[in-house]
């Protein structure tokens, strides 16, 4: 997978003494693929506007979570182990206000997606491949709602 970090800005809030420092969002990602990981983290960082934590084996995710820790968590579906939605429903028990989205190749409305948990109301999910704006776009929004 090919991913540009096309996301920057003319300069590092570190190195304008007069921007006001904003506190990053704090994200999770959790998918069993390393290059999804390491590529959506590296674009996320990169725009200033995230810091990322990543983990490719659902059940380590799960045993590190901790309530109140992630401003938003990006889940894959289709994992060995534990699979997004089952990952979330443990997520939520931990922390009830965590917000998730749900990342994946599969259509949401897809019979994939609907054997997994059929009766799940998905609130956010976001297809695979997604250019780094439109990530961040979307993160974006998730994050104000």
């Amino acid at each position: 997978m090919t991913m540009h970090c096309a996301v920057s800005s003319t300069s590092s809030p570190s190195t304008s003494p007069s921007k006001i420092q904003v506190k990053k969002a704090k994200i999770l990602i959790v998918d069993d693929d390393r290059d999804i990981t390491n590529s959506f983290s590296l674009c996320l960082e990169d725009s200033g506007l995230f810091e990322v934590d990543t983990y490719n084996d659902s059940v380590e995710a799960l045993s590190s979570f901790e309530a109140n820790s992630y401003d938003l968590v990006l889940l894959d579906i289709k994992m060995p182990k534990l699979n997004g939605f089952q990952l979330c429903d443990k997520m939520k028990e931990i922390d009830d206000k965590v917000k998730v989205c749900f990342i994946s190749a599969f259509d949401k409305d897809s019979p994939e997606v609907k054997d997994l948990v059929p009766s799940l109301g998905i609130e956010c999910y976001i297809p695979k491949p997604i250019q780094v704006k439109d990530l961040i776009n979307k993160l974006e929004v998730e994050l104000l709602r």
